[in-house]
């Protein structure tokens, strides 16, 4: 299903439901999600969390004009894995401020050094950063956008329960974990 102007709800009926569906959108998010090391999240995206993201701008800007409702699906809908692929929200997280400029000024490249290994198979590295450059000479963003393409037998061994391995193999943030039974059971529906 793709999400239409048709398919989403009205500001009014949106505040409704709002308070009450966010725990639930919250333990999606959280099943959907995968640390890797102390710095380093991946939010996976689906439908259901794109679709929520939709309505919290749409709600938050109080936007209900035809043009704008559309301007915000088109922004977000991209983000919606399409059958053959995973995308997600990359975040680097440093509380601190001083080492967030220092980390981030060496890592620059990491969003193209993230990588899923399915059991058996090869790497597939993150096409990252599709919709613009979120790094310069100085340092890489705090947030990127990644793309992992699978071919049809990565597919098939993912949803039939092959291990697979989150990971990043940049020279300074060297690190990969398995991702867990209930992620990966949430991910491999994304698959077809």
């Amino acid at each position: 299903m793709t999400i239409t102007r048709d398919s989403l709800l009205t500001l009014e009926a949106y505040s409704k439901i709002r308070k009450s569906s966010k725990p639930e959108a919250i333990a999606h998010r959280k099943r959907r999600s995968v640390a890797l090391g102390e710095h380093m999240t991946l939010q996976f995206e689906d439908e259901q969390t794109i679709r929520r993201q939709i309505q919290e701008m749409l709600h938050i800007e109080k936007i209900f004009d035809e043009e704008g409702i559309q301007s915000e699906i088109e922004a977000y809908a991209p983000l919606v894995p399409d059958g053959s692929n995973w995308k997600a929200t990359m975040l680097i997280e440093y509380p601190d401020p001083h080492e967030r400029k220092r980390e981030l000024a060496r890592l620059i490249g990491v969003e193209d050094r993230m990588f899923v290994e399915v059991e058996g198979h090869g790497r597939v590295y993150a096409i990252a950063d599709e919709d613009l450059d979120r790094e310069n000479d100085e340092k890489t963003s705090s947030v990127h956008f990644v793309r992992f393409e699978f071919t049809a037998p990565m597919k098939q061994a993912i949803r039939a329960g092959a291990v697979v391995k989150l990971g990043c193999d940049h020279t300074n943030y060297p690190a990969h974990v398995v991702i867990a039974p209930e992620t990966l059971a949430s991910l491999a529906g994304d698959l077809r």
